[in-house]
């Protein structure tokens, strides 16, 4: 698994279902038993500064068209993960990197 993947996670408490996940961890931390991802749900909002639309495609090898909840960063087990399903193209991985700089306070949409 690499940053930018999409991989199948089935998370405990109230995201508990099993649901496709971006691994945003740093591939330096390679041999951590835990991963950063951020959850996608199919359940559209407009929510432009913690939310991404990723249409499905070849790809990514999502079904519908889904959001990745910026605001909803995890730690997971790394054996947990199901192998990836896809990955996200460089545009998107961009794209989602100025959104997790505004979520963890690297960045501040007000200045």
């Amino acid at each position: 698994m690499k940053r930018g993947d999409v991989v199948l996670v089935a998370p405990s408490g109230d995201y508990g279902k099993p649901r496709p996940a971006v691994l945003i961890q740093s591939d330096a931390l390679i041999g951590s038993d835990s991963v950063l991802i951020a959850l996608m749900t199919t359940d559209l909002i407009e929510a432009s500064l913690y939310r991404q639309t990723v249409l499905p495609d070849a790809l990514n090898g999502l079904r519908m068209p889904s959001q990745i909840m910026i605001e909803k960063i995890m730690a997971f087990p790394r054996l947990k993960c199901r192998d990836p399903i896809g990955q996200l193209d460089q545009k998107s991985l961009a794209a989602l990197d100025q959104k997790l700089a505004l979520i963890i306070g690297l960045a501040d949409p007000r200045q």
